[in-house]
């Protein structure tokens, strides 16, 4: 596939999930949450073993989502490496370390919900 020709296709979770699986990432669950959000379609969460586990899946990630055609249009966090945010447009990434990964429970806050209180 070529830069033109994924440019007119949509980035699918499966193709993001599958370099996740190459990486070695733990614990891969992806959210459908176009009905949360216009942010994305999809966000993929997983977890590294170490900050240098997190910053290798981002670092593959973003590196094999360019040859891909892909452009990220960011990566949030690569520093501390504890939570790294790669932003593929439809698709948004969150790689993070077991603690934060506890502590944040983005698979709570963004589960939709059928009824709320007040």
């Amino acid at each position: 596939m070529t830069i033109n020709e994924s440019k007119t296709q949509t980035l699918t979770p499966e193709q993001v999930t599958q370099v996740l699986e190459d990486m070695k990432a733990l614990q891969i669950t992806s959210l459908y949450v176009t009905p949360l959000t216009s942010v994305a379609d999809w966000m993929i969460i997983c977890t590294g073993t170490s900050s240098r586990h997190v910053k290798a899946i981002a670092d593959k990630l973003v590196e094999v989502m360019k040859h891909q055609g892909y452009q990220p249009l960011g990566v949030e966090g690569e520093q501390e490496a504890e939570w790294v945010l790669v932003d593929l447009n439809t698709v948004i990434v969150h790689i993070m370390q077991s603690q934060t990964r506890e502590f944040y429970a983005l698979e709570r806050l963004w589960q939709p919900s059928t009824s709320r209180e007040n």
